[in-house]
């Protein structure tokens, strides 16, 4: 099982884009969510499979989360902004086939999939192979789905979104998969994440009235799920991350 030419095309293309601090103020968030719902292990080796350009990698580098850092991608564009990033902790960038990961059994302590689930035609088969290298997996995914998703299809294929997640579908693939739910977190876009969005990739006039806005929506959405508890913030939330270990259950075909 391997991507197509097309697709790896695709997202060599990707990387060739100018957009470099649109996807660092993505990536602070996604890392302070690896590392949040990570807070009870000290990995030393952690390998981060569709790193991208390794924004990710470069706040763990920071945060010293990891004294050995690895890097799979499929696209070769990736493998070489992530190498002359010049990260202290890393050991090792390089691409890969989508599915077949090139490490033995239980070669690390943590394996991250941040953003990347999403993309996946078979998610199954991608899993399987991150519990085979390792006991420790962190996922975090968008939470795209909204009642009338289908009927946006052109927006999300064309960031690649193939398939869409709520907390708990995702919890039961996981579990089905001989996964166990460790430690989860539901976040929103942060203010200056939506900010960017909206100013400079949107190119929408900045107007101080937009922005006491967008920081008002975050407060309020923020406390009212505070107050309502789970559902209301899963309403509320735009990613979910959750960290996961291997377990005795297993999934069963008859």
């Amino acid at each position: 099982m391997m991507l197509s030419d097309d697709v790896k095309s695709a997202y060599n293309d990707f990387y060739t884009k100018d957009d470099s601090e649109w996807r660092m103020l993505g990536a602070q968030s996604k890392a302070t969510n690896i590392v949040t719902v990570c807070k009870s292990l000290q990995p030393v080796k952690v390998l981060e499979v569709g790193a991208g350009d390794g924004s990710i990698l470069h706040f763990l580098n920071e945060w010293n989360f990891g004294r050995e850092l690895y890097a799979l991608e499929i696209a070769e564009t990736g493998v070489s902004l992530i190498s002359r990033r010049g990260l202290s902790h890393l050991v090792e960038a390089k691409s890969f086939d989508g599915y077949q990961i090139p490490y033995a059994d239980d070669s690390f302590d943590l394996v991250i999939l941040s953003h990347v689930l999403e993309h996946v035609e078979h998610e199954r088969i991608l899993l399987r192979e991150l519990k085979r290298i390792a006991k420790n997996i962190v996922i975090e995914v968008p939470l795209d789905y909204r009642f009338g998703v289908d009927k946006r299809m052109k927006h999300f294929l064309d960031y690649g979104h193939i398939n869409m997640y709520t907390p708990t579908s995702l919890r039961f693939l996981l579990q089905s998969e001989g996964l166990a739910v460790v430690a989860d977190r539901l976040s929103m876009t942060p203010p200056a994440t939506t900010r960017f969005n909206e100013f400079v990739n949107k190119k929408a006039p900045k107007a101080l009235s937009r922005i006491i806005k967008i920081e008002m929506e975050y407060r309020l959405k923020k406390i009212i799920g505070n107050l309502l508890g789970t559902r209301k913030e899963e309403q509320f939330a735009n990613a979910y991350t959750v960290l996961t270990q291997k377990s005795s259950q297993t999934l069963q075909i008859f």
